[in-house]
């Protein structure tokens, strides 16, 4: 069997667990990928060479021996520079941080995908400490979109997009906060789940917003997509915010078809009109679905302006004692948020954790007639590197912000969501959300599959990379 440069994690598994492939050259092959390509995306910051090569030789001896690996046996995967790794710094895209000590451990979410088989292979490149949608780190650089190098991978999970729709891993972690999965999706042409808040532990992490984290997996498929987050799943008594809930299996649900699910577009707030990006992938995505209902989303705006509020004001807090003696050394766009955030009156956030409750209960009442709703998952394609404003429905508006138009309201009140690559015939991706009740990651991934194999879902390979 040869390995293909995009094969997916499927495949890879498939072929090692059958005896087909070897696991050290699978990674091998990957590593070989980012040494030729990474330097034009810069989505790695940090590549494991030696520890992924130790562990692909302990998947083979097990594969030797008899001994099944696991689900994802040999597939590589990256992380987001926010989850610990052992013996590595972890930075959280930050300059501060990367004086701080060694990782002892692996973040909880690392040691399940690697007891499932995967192997790690890096860390990623980010917006520093994930309060950014661009991308643009001013540490370690600017990653770059593989579909134009020119253009922003989004944030503020950039490495992550970008190495996953590159090749360069075929599974990748990340966080959203605030969209931080679903924009650098959309961006770069492939899936991503956010899934409910509280459904992965965040427990080896480095924090941004505590009650808004999200952790979640990006793949190039929606079976990858619903394998690693099977494999992640499970209660940690470390993380008070993961709901001590049984599996909801999902990998051998996606399959399912989208029969008997009432599914709408989300109206209002999320119109499309003056958006012609983000008003062709939904378009495409409705037309695959048969959909023609579309619902308004009532106190969405509201719910984004809550969720403003809550984030400046939590992570501002977090890092009151490095505004206090470190100022210069964060990007200061970053800076000037937390300072704003450390001026927010207490009752602010009280009113904000007050209208975040009263807007889940208006979208909850929706759920009570539909199933899913879709919902654009970007304003417009990949801006460009450096860019700070674009035309939004006619008025010039700041790009970093808006990046997370769409996304912001929805992980303010903690829905599972996929992000999936439409097929616009746009030069750009672009792609939406498939929003679904809490704990309902099953139906999301569902009609995530659906749009799949109608091919009104696509992941593109870049043309600008090598094959």
């Amino acid at each position: 069997m040869t390995l293909q440069p995009y094969a997916a994690a499927w495949e890879i598994a498939r072929g090692i667990r059958g005896g087909d492939l070897l696991a050290s050259d699978v990674v091998d092959a990957h590593l070989a990928r980012i040494t030729a390509i990474n330097p034009q995306l810069n989505a790695f910051t940090d590549v494991l060479r030696e520890r992924a090569r130790s562990r692909a030789a302990v998947i083979d001896s097990q594969r030797h021996a008899g001994t099944d690996p696991g689900p994802l046996a040999g597939v590589p995967f990256a992380v987001k520079n926010l989850f610990d790794v052992a013996g590595q710094v972890t930075r959280a895209g930050s300059k501060i941080n990367r004086e701080n000590a060694p990782a002892t451990d692996d973040a909880e979410l690392v040691q399940r995908l690697e007891a499932a088989g995967a192997i790690l292979i890096g860390a990623l490149n980010m917006g520093e400490y994930a309060y950014d949608f661009t991308g643009e780190n001013a540490h370690d650089g600017a990653c770059r979109n593989p579909h134009d190098l020119s253009r922003m991978a989004g944030g503020s999970s950039s490495g992550s997009g970008s190495a996953t729709a590159a090749g360069l891993a075929p599974l990748s972690l990340g966080s959203d906060t605030n969209g931080s999965i679903r924009v650098p999706s959309s961006l770069c042409g492939i899936f991503g789940l956010k899934p409910t808040f509280g459904r992965l532990t965040r427990h080896g992490t480095f924090p941004f917003v505590d009650s808004l984290d999200h952790l979640g997996p990006f793949a190039r498929n929606v079976s990858d997509l619903a394998t690693a987050f099977d494999a992640m799943q499970g209660p940690d008594s470390r993380d008070p915010t993961v709901a001590d809930r049984p599996f909801n299996t999902v990998s051998a649900k996606a399959d399912r078809g989208i029969d008997g699910l009432r599914i709408a577009v989300a109206g209002g707030y999320f119109d499309t009109d003056g958006l012609p990006d983000a008003a062709a992938a939904v378009t495409a995505a409705a037309a695959a679905l048969n959909v023609h209902q579309v619902l308004d989303v009532p106190g969405a705006a509201a719910g984004r302006a809550a969720a403003f509020i809550i984030t400046n004001a939590e992570s501002a807090a977090l890092h009151q004692g490095r505004l206090r003696v470190r100022p210069d050394d964060f990007d200061p766009d970053t800076r000037d948020r937390f300072l704003a955030g450390s001026m927010l009156p207490a009752g602010w956030l009280v009113r904000a954790q007050q209208v975040r409750r009263w807007y889940l209960e208006q979208v909850m009442a929706l759920f009570r007639n539909v199933d899913v709703l879709i919902a654009p998952a970007t304003p417009f394609s990949a801006p460009a590197i450096g860019q700070k404003t674009m035309l939004l429905r006619g008025e010039e508006m700041a790009v970093r912000p808006n990046l997370g138009l769409f996304t912001q309201p929805i992980s303010c009140i903690g829905l599972p969501v996929v992000a999936a690559p439409m097929e616009t015939g746009s030069a750009m991706p672009i792609g939406v959300q498939i929003i679904a009740p809490p704990w309902r990651e099953d139906i999301a991934l569902r009609v995530a599959r659906h749009l799949e194999r109608t091919g009104a879902a696509k992941v593109r390979v870049p043309d600008l990379l090598p094959a």
